[in-house]
């Protein structure tokens, strides 16, 4: 078995960003780990073009990486999170342990 990571990018709506942090660090992160997907970086584009947020959860496997993403928490979460971000797009890549796009 070979970890596997979700990237995941977006930009934070103008206005929500303290709803936005609110509900990423209450709410997001710890349905990620429920779900079998530990956050473990995230990265904030201060300058230049690209997504504003760049994060990274890992899983242990793909099989728990597709039925997360699958499952009907995902589908739920992923529709709280565009409340607060637009251009939302996400992949799934053979971890690493070094950055990745």
């Amino acid at each position: 078995m070979s970890r596997v990571k979700l990237l995941m990018t977006w930009d934070i709506q103008q206005g929500r960003e303290t709803a936005y942090l609110d509900f990423v660090t209450s709410e997001f992160a710890p349905a990620l780990i429920r779900l079998g997907i530990e956050l473990v970086e995230g990265w904030y584009t201060v300058y230049g073009d690209g997504p504003q947020i760049l994060m990274g959860a890992v899983a242990e496997d793909v099989e728990t990486i597709q039925k997360a993403l699958a499952s009907q928490e995902w589908q739920e979460l992923k529709e709280r999170l565009l409340e607060y971000v637009t251009n939302f797009s996400y992949k799934v890549v053979p971890a690493t342990g070094r950055f990745q796009l």
